[in-house]
């Protein structure tokens, strides 16, 4: 009953406020109510150029404005108007995500570890990002103690626009503050567990949260040492010379209905995924691909994007090294397909 009631009214008002600006008399000339900020602009003393200015604004922005009423009356009468924004923007990151595949389009996340950040270093990652045109943080680490993965992403949710992207080690890693989370399936192991079981396990949570996943196949390659994903994993990582292996999971991750594929050489890599590997994937499957570890320099984030990733992270080198943002962004948009 109030629903209806609440609906009538904004379409009322909003219908108001449009026939009033239409019905507005522009042109009249009358100098007898100076002073009185309902009168036309002529009857206050305007001059005929900023009569004529405020003509042509009102020429070029009143459909806008009629635009923007059919889209809240649309709203109100579908009842989307008034949904949380999780609803409303559901799928917003991966349709961007896609969209820039589509067109070629290469991407640069800054990875963030919780655990790795104090609020001045994570501040300073935020002021380098919004100057050199991150396109996205993925924040999360495969041990994260505490609250830090909530203080983080609020803090990254205050000072940015940036879609804060939640790239997750465990099943306690899903927080609705963030935009986007990777649901992973680490689809070149053998360890059930991570193929399925504790996506089992997180899946309630994960929707009752209402943020937006986006189902990732994971694929561990080489980087030539044990990683921390290996060891909290319990898998081996497909060899760097086997380019065919990479590119058959992929389809096979593809296949299965994932959205996109990450492939992640792990944190702590001595060597990041050679281009062939990158290339044979990218021939053979349809999904943009991220890829990550072992990426420290802005010529291999280059010969990344170059190779076939649509989006390329980098974590621990930045954290040695935060000039490296303003470097990676311009190599990474400077490739053209």
């Amino acid at each position: 009953m109030i629903l209806p009631i609440a609906i009538g009214i904004v379409q009322w008002l909003f219908q108001f406020c449009y026939n009033s600006l239409n019905s507005f008399d522009f042109a009249s000339a009358s100098p007898d109510c100076s002073g009185n900020p309902l009168c036309p602009p002529r009857k206050r003393g305007w001059s005929e150029k900023q009569v004529g200015n405020l003509l042509a604004w009102k020429k070029v922005h009143a459909p806008k404005r009629k635009c923007l009423l059919d889209f809240i009356l649309l709203s109100c009468q579908q009842k989307t108007l008034f949904l949380p924004l999780s609803e409303t923007m559901r799928n917003q990151v991966y349709q961007n995500i896609a969209a820039d595949h589509s067109k070629g389009l290469k991407k640069f996340a800054v990875l963030i570890d919780p655990d790795e950040v104090d609020a001045k270093a994570l501040n300073q990652l935020v002021t380098l990002g919004n100057e050199n045109h991150v396109d996205y943080f993925f924040v999360g680490g495969s041990l994260v103690i505490g609250d830090y993965l909530d203080t983080t992403i609020k803090t990254l949710k205050q000072q940015t626009n940036i879609p804060v992207v939640i790239f997750p080690g465990s099943i306690q890693q899903v927080n609705p503050n963030a935009d986007a989370l990777l649901f992973l399936s680490l689809i070149s192991g053998r360890n059930p567990e991570l193929l399925i079981g504790n996506q089992v396990l997180a899946a309630p949570y994960v929707k009752k949260s209402g943020i937006e996943a986006i189902s990732t196949g994971y694929i561990l390659i080489d980087g030539g040492a044990p990683t921390t994903v290996s060891y909290i994993s319990n898998t081996n990582p497909i060899p760097s010379d086997k380019p065919e292996i990479a590119a058959c999971t992929a389809m096979a991750g593809e296949l299965l209905g994932m959205k996109l594929i990450y492939m992640d050489a792990g944190s702590g890599a001595k060597r990041a995924i050679p281009a062939e590997v990158i290339a044979a994937v990218h021939k053979h499957c349809d999904l943009p691909i991220i890829v990550g570890g072992g990426i420290r320099t802005p010529e291999k984030a280059y010969e990344t994007c170059n190779a076939g990733a649509d989006i390329v992270v980098v974590g621990n080198a930045i954290e040695k090294d935060t000039s490296l943002i303003k470097e990676i962004s311009f190599a990474v948009h400077s490739v053209t397909v």
